[in-house]
């Protein structure tokens, strides 16, 4: 349950329209590496995740994901307001203005439709810290491309913000990962899954007679 504010976690105020900026920004919101796939990725890791610190900072960036969805929606919105159709046509906005006239729909700077396959949740703790980690570099990453074609200052102020808190979150998970392996024998960080195996059936043979498989070897 969520207690939602109607304000953006950052203020958007763009006062001339952009669709050709617009075009680029939205991979942030349906991109490979945006922020749909942020939220998603880390709302469902937290299901399976066996430490209470980690999944509350699943939990909290998973929804803050969403606070940036929302402003990366408004950003787009805002850049693409009041055009006439001679700013779609000369602007390069008409390829998408005929699916989905002005409406935000996920998809990537190329085009791409947005798809689950560009996130994954693995169910292993350490598999998945690693992975959102990598995850909040290639979203700092591509705010940093974005901010290289930025010129509007009212645009790239709250792109600055993001990619700030994506730096941020790249640290937050990196404390998580500390935190699993403080859990964990140091022997054992990526010779099993906390998730799933029982640690004390690892670390006497690869089979248990209770019917877990764990994946470690003594080889």
């Amino acid at each position: 349950m969520w207690k939602y504010e109607k304000r953006l976690q950052y203020p958007v105020n763009i006062s001339t329209p952009n669709p050709k900026l617009a075009q680029v920004i939205i991979s942030q919101f349906g991109g490979p590496d945006g922020e749909l796939a942020a939220s998603m990725r880390y709302l469902s890791q937290r299901y399976t995740m066996p430490y209470k610190e980690c999944k509350g900072l699943l939990t909290d960036i998973g929804t803050e994901e969403l606070g940036h969805l929302e402003m990366i929606g408004a950003i787009v919105y805002q850049l693409t307001r009041g055009l006439t159709p001679d700013e779609i046509v000369a602007s390069g906005f008409d390829k998408y203005y005929v699916d989905h006239t002005t409406a935000l729909w996920p998809q990537a700077a190329g085009g791409v439709p947005f798809n689950a396959n560009q996130f994954q949740s693995k169910g292993d703790v350490i598999t998945d810290l690693h992975e959102n980690m990598a995850a909040e570099q290639k979203a700092r990453t591509t705010y940093d491309n974005i901010l290289r074609l930025v010129k509007d200052h009212e645009v790239a102020d709250p792109i600055r913000f993001l990619r700030q808190r994506e730096i941020v979150h790249y640290q937050r998970f990196g404390e998580a990962l500390r935190i699993t392996q403080e859990h964990l024998d140091s022997r054992n960080f990526y010779a099993f899954n906390p998730e799933f195996d029982a640690p004390v059936f690892c670390q006497a043979a690869p089979m248990s007679t209770s019917g877990n498989n764990c994946a470690c070897s003594n080889s």
